[in-house]
């Protein structure tokens, strides 16, 4: 599989996908839960990416957010605008998110952030870049001077389970690290950390289209990239948890601890 050819197939998919976000606003928005929703936008880039994707690499499965599709096998996974919620609020941290998975591995991935003029790209073995330019993760040493990011709380049914152990491993991390932060958008936490901007980011969930991308640019800029556990992260993760390595064995043994 020749994943440079395949690296400017994504850029030029991703490049469909921004026709419509420079050009629209959300417009009606579709409510997944009371908290939890997608715009018309989101279902527009969905189905432009697609097309051309179809198009251009018809051989390889898409599994969308919006529009789903195979969940096993080599297939692109697509967030059509990671952060929806931030991108209905007007705040300009949300993105388009394009992974491929191969043998069920993140393998490559381009993400990119119309309101801030930044693309991360990667593959395995080629590295990873902003803008074309080719970024490293942190090389931070000590807790104390850390900034990671954090998924967010859960807003589903079993809320009131899940959150009092999310709320453990924060303050688990306070009084050890120099800053927490919640952006509210796994693709920009990941290329942040993969930019070096984070030291680490901890996500709660491991929902493909949210996150292989994000992982291929992580691992390609030299960070560690696991499971919540501490083991290697896979499409089959329970969480996102991508970090500079000096920190890696400390910053695991407090997730584990936490339960989450």
């Amino acid at each position: 599989m020749d994943l440079a050819q395949l690296l400017k197939v994504a850029q030029a998919a991703v490049d469909q996908g921004r026709t419509v976000t420079d050009t629209r606003g959300p417009g009606t928005l579709t409510f997944k839960s009371d908290r939890d929703m997608a715009s018309e936008v989101d279902y527009a880039v969905e189905r432009k990416i697609r097309e051309f994707l179809e198009r251009e690499a018809p051989q390889i499965g898409i599994q969308g957010e919006e529009e789903g599709g195979p969940t096993e096998g080599t297939r692109w996974v697509l967030d059509p605008i990671d952060g929806t919620v931030n991108f209905v609020h007007g705040m300009p941290l949300w993105a388009i998110s394009l992974g491929l998975i191969v043998d069920d591995r993140a393998v490559l991935g381009v993400i990119d952030h119309p309101p801030l003029g930044t693309r991360y790209a990667a593959a395995e073995g080629l590295g990873a870049t902003c803008n074309g330019k080719a970024i490293q993760g942190s090389g931070c040493t000590t807790l104390n001077e850390a900034l990671i990011a954090m998924g967010d709380f859960a807003i589903s049914e079993d809320a009131a389970e899940i959150n009092p152990r999310r709320l453990e491993l924060h303050s688990l991390l306070v009084p050890r690290v120099q800053r927490l932060r919640q952006i509210g958008t796994a693709a920009a936490a990941l290329t942040f950390t993969a930019n070096g901007f984070f030291d680490a980011t901890i996500m709660y969930s491991n929902k493909p289209w949210d996150t292989m991308a994000g992982v291929s640019i992580c691992r390609e800029a030299g960070l560690q990239v696991l499971d919540l556990d501490g083991s290697q992260h896979s499409p089959a993760s329970r969480g996102t948890f991508a970090v500079a390595p000096a920190l890696a064995e400390e910053l695991t043994e407090l997730v584990i601890r936490s339960g989450v």
